[in-house]
């Protein structure tokens, strides 16, 4: 009994040093969140499309005369000037064949000289009666059929000579290699397509749009970008739409040049924006993490700023929604300026009070702690 009472002094001071240190509580740390403004304005209709680099000027080549190819002097993706030598096909039998044609023609015309020599001896005698009319009538068709079998057998000469020129392949136009269709040693026909050459100095934008956005794409604004650089966007605008749509895919080929002069690599992937201005009430784009729900409904969690301090009460308030557009979607109802949250919006509770400060800010302590 005696050690009991002597221990209840002590307890009593020990309980007394406590109370005293824990008057004092912990200051509340407010939870800071990601947040922006509602600003209103004329709803757009905006659509993606993937796309493809070609070029405007693309034109497939081929040997005017059938043979085997013999040279290839250039390959896939080299760069080629007008008059170039593509290729060369084995001419050895064209050569004969201009030969065989050069000595007819050499034949041709002595022929003729010979009928126009003995036209005029005829034409001597003729004074003295001792040629008839009919002979002189017979040497000037003679002459008359040596003069047109001598031209004839010229124009053969000269398509010889131009077959023989046809074995060589020559670039039609200065660009790029696109395509190559031929080996070394391929017996190719004539007019076979064996070369593409792209002119590579004018670029376009090229993209099949569904027939159910048709109208809406030739209304729109346009813009693109490279997957190799997303974050250079450049301006473009559509210089031919097909007037049919394709067979198979039911799409409508479009044809969009950049709008200002730059190169772009043949071949490579892009991607299409087509924007245009809604006929409708204006509407307010936030990000699509923003929206909530209240009984069912689309609500956003908007902020009331507290007097005096860099933090913001918020409330749940319902909004209707215009549209989605990618990764943000298009509310009416908050007024202008209405501060809502845009993240973290499944930890917000009715009168929560949470930290506002600076955008910057807030970018910052999510990249190093995490979204709130």
């Amino acid at each position: 009994m005696k050690t009991a009472i002597a221990v209840a002094p002590v307890a009593f001071v020990v309980l007394s040093m406590l109370s005293g240190c824990s008057t004092d509580a912990p200051p509340e740390v407010l939870r800071p969140v990601h947040w922006t403004r509602v600003h209103y304005d004329q709803a757009r209709d905006s659509n993606r499309y993937f796309a493809v680099v070609q070029a405007r000027h693309e034109v497939d080549q081929a040997f005017q005369v059938g043979g085997k190819v013999i040279e290839r002097r250039f390959e896939l993706g080299q760069t080629v000037r007008k008059g170039d030598v593509i290729a060369v096909i084995d001419a050895v039998d064209y050569r004969l064949s201009e030969d065989g044609a050069r000595r007819q023609l050499e034949a041709a015309d002595a022929r003729w000289h010979q009928a126009e020599s003995d036209w005029k001896r005829m034409q001597a005698l003729k004074t003295d009666g001792s040629v008839s009319a009919s002979d002189e009538e017979h040497a000037k068709n003679a002459l008359d059929t040596a003069a047109a079998a001598a031209k004839a057998q010229a124009r053969t000469f000269e398509l010889a000579q131009n077959q023989l020129g046809y074995t060589v392949l020559r670039a039609s136009r200065g660009g790029v290699i696109t395509n190559v269709r031929f080996e070394m040693g391929q017996v190719v026909a004539a007019g076979q397509p064996v070369v593409a050459i792209a002119d590579d100095g004018e670029p376009e934008i090229v993209v099949d749009v569904p027939e159910e956005h048709l109208e809406q794409f030739k209304q729109s604004r346009f813009r693109a970008f490279l997957a190799s650089a997303s974050g250079a966007p450049f301006e473009v605008e559509l210089r031919e739409i097909a007037a049919q749509a394709a067979a198979q895919t039911r799409t409508y080929r479009a044809r969009l040049n950049p709008t200002q002069a730059r190169r772009l690599p043949l071949g490579s992937s892009a991607t299409l924006i087509a924007e245009r201005v809604g006929a409708g009430a204006p509407a307010a784009s936030v990000p699509a993490t923003a929206l909530t729900q209240r009984d069912g409904k689309p609500a956003l969690w908007a902020a009331r700023p507290v007097k005096g301090k860099e933090a913001a009460r918020v409330e749940l308030m319902p909004v209707a929604v215009r549209g989605y557009r990618n990764d943000e979607v298009l509310v009416a109802g908050p007024k202008e300026g209405t501060i809502v949250v845009t993240a973290g919006v499944h930890k917000m509770a009715p009168g929560l009070v949470v930290a506002m400060p600076a955008q910057e800010t807030v970018s910052s302590a999510i990249a190093k702690g995490g979204a709130p």
